[in-house]
């Protein structure tokens, strides 16, 4: 080789190594610690490096002391994130890396935990110290200060419905129902979807109704029933609306629904199924219904034999059906000894016990049917 080709040659050489050199020399690398919520360094947390202005993404993992190090990124802008868990639970944006020493980009999950305790506070006390702003952006601002009044809103909401529902709690248990009709809708109208609201104000409503006659009792019973079937509508798991409901149906003489909703309520709670009947039966009997009273007593007895006051007025619905043979003799239906037997057997002193002894003692008689005529003259005696 000439001279003048070595020459040449090495011209050539130093300028790929500097070529080379130089395009080494434009990137850059991002560096840093991670801590976990405990405060300790997080080992095997993922950062993920996603490079903006142009398409590019790097990974890598923290080591037991939560320290990452990315190099050979090449000079540009990146959104640095921290993934724990497969969650990204933390990040750095616009994160621009330059030549020489790493960008230092550093997490800590435990201070990222107490910020945004301290941000909920302040969004509940509705106050922001100078520090919190400052570290915002206006982004993160403008929605700190929609949650805080939207917050505000909802605490005042709360307190008046809080207030009102108060109100007509206690109107009801004082049976103040104009009252408590009054409290209980307004409570509906600010929160349409609390099912307690709406159960209590159709209690409310009955209670109203039972003071009116006629249509205009026909009218708020009406509205009773809405308002008990919006509360199921909300709840339909709650035995005690379907009970109160049917109890509701019954004094608006509609028995087939009424059973129908006691029955839901004892296969929800198949535990107090007697209770619900029985429950059923003393209102049909105060409003003169008596055979589906009966029947009803009927029901509880079948659902809890051990009901005591239901077997009593079982016996009693029973007892009433009794005919009479021609000498006199009661034949109740069957089942009516049991029936007040069974009570007696439950509560030998109950306040029925003496009720279901005469009644016992009426089946087991026999009745003088032969009638006498009280001014007929009785025939004198023969003198001997």
């Amino acid at each position: 080789m000439t001279n003048r080709l070595f020459n040449r040659f090495l011209g050539l050489l130093a300028l790929a190594f500097f070529l080379a050199a130089g395009a080494m020399a434009q990137t850059g690398a991002i560096a840093g610690k991670v801590k976990g919520p405990d405060g300790q360094p997080l080992k095997e947390g993922l950062v993920k490096i996603e490079r903006l202005d142009i398409k590019g993404s790097y990974k890598v993992k923290t080591n037991k002391k939560g320290e990452f190090f990315h190099a050979g990124l090449p000079l540009g802008t990146y959104n640095v994130t921290l993934e724990v868990g497969g969650k990204d639970v933390d990040s750095m944006k616009g994160v621009r890396t330059r030549l020489g020493d790493p960008i230092e980009v550093n997490f800590d999950l435990a201070a990222m935990a107490a910020k945004q305790a301290a941000m909920q506070k302040a969004a509940e006390s509705g106050t922001l110290t100078q520090d919190q702003a400052r570290d915002m952006t206006p982004e993160q601002k403008a929605a700190l200060e929609k949650q805080i009044k939207e917050r505000s809103q909802a605490m005042a909401k709360n307190k008046a419905l809080n207030d009102s529902f108060n109100t007509g709690m206690t109107a009801l248990a004082t049976k103040q129902y104009d009252a408590a009709v009054e409290a209980f809708v307004k409570g509906s109208e600010m929160d349409p979807k609390q099912h307690v609201i709406w159960a209590n104000l159709a209690e409310s409503y009955m209670g109203q109704a039972g003071a009116k006659t006629g249509a205009d009792a026909d009218a708020i019973t009406a509205k009773g029933l809405e308002a008990y079937a919006k509360a199921l509508e909300l709840k339909a798991d709650d035995p005690a609306y379907h009970n109160n409901y049917a109890l509701a149906l019954a004094k608006a003489k509609k028995f087939t629904e009424a059973e129908d909703e006691l029955t839901k309520a004892a296969a929800l709670d198949p535990t107090k199924a007697g209770t619900y009947f029985y429950n059923l039966g003393a209102v049909l009997t105060n409003i003169g219904q008596l055979e589906p009273a009966g029947m009803a007593f009927k029901r509880a007895v079948e659902a809890d034999p051990s009901h005591a006051d239901a077997q009593y007025q079982y016996g009693t619905y029973l007892i009433s059906k009794a005919t009479t043979t021609g000498d006199g003799k009661v034949i109740p239906p069957a089942g009516t000894k049991e029936a007040f037997q069974k009570y007696l057997e439950l509560k030998p002193t109950g306040p029925f016990a003496e009720g279901a002894k005469g009644m016992l003692a009426a089946i087991d008689v026999t009745l003088d049917t032969k009638y006498d005529n009280p001014d007929a003259k009785k025939k004198a005696a023969k003198k001997k």
